[in-house]
């Protein structure tokens, strides 16, 4: 029976989540499968793989062949390594602690690998809302100002129009006053 390492769909419309089974070459993408190795999530930044390295290991060493895009993420958290490593110690090239050691440095330097990216990706997005954030305040001064202006503007066109009444109340004062005293006399 041809076994094959691939990817059965799962997860909503638009959000896809994956599982890494091993399968029979001959069922149905999401059908019947003999053991799952593990999860991929591709909705995350980066992706989160979760895999179960020793079984995944084991059903390579018994001639299953991954697929395309199995083999990527097979080979991301070191199961095609570990492949080869143990190949390497059965023709004899080297120990078992060897390989062992080998493996722990590669995991280490993909883990540092892994955690820079997180961390630019959260300074990155961190960066993007301190810009965001100083946008919004010089918009939000903008319209504070503009509408310190249209207020002063206004002050302003009414004061003048004010001291043009002023005169004029001033003249009409005088005028009554004028007409009372001739009235008067």
């Amino acid at each position: 029976m041809p076994v094959k390492i691939r990817l059965q769909r799962h997860g909503k419309k638009g959000k896809p989540f994956y599982w890494v089974v091993a399968a029979d070459s001959r069922s149905k993408r999401d059908g019947k499968f003999l053991e799952k190795l593990g999860t991929y999530n591709p909705n995350t930044n980066p992706a989160t793989i979760d895999l179960n390295l020793d079984s995944a290991v084991q059903w390579l060493h018994n001639g299953a062949q991954p697929t395309d895009t199995a083999k990527a993420i097979l080979s991301y958290k070191g199961a095609l390594l570990k492949h080869h490593l143990d190949g390497g110690v059965r023709k004899g090239a080297l120990t078992q602690e060897q390989a062992d050691a080998k493996l722990a440095q590669w995991l280490d330097e993909k883990a540092g690998k892994v955690d820079a990216k997180k961390q630019g990706l959260s300074k990155a997005e961190a960066d993007a809302k301190a810009k965001a954030f100083a946008a919004e305040q010089k918009v939000n001064a903008d319209r504070i100002a503009a509408a310190k202006q249209a207020e002063a503007d206004a002050i302003a066109a009414a004061t003048p129009a004010a001291e043009e009444e002023a005169p004029a109340e001033e003249a009409a004062t005088e005028a009554t006053e004028e007409n009372n005293e001739e009235t008067q006399a």
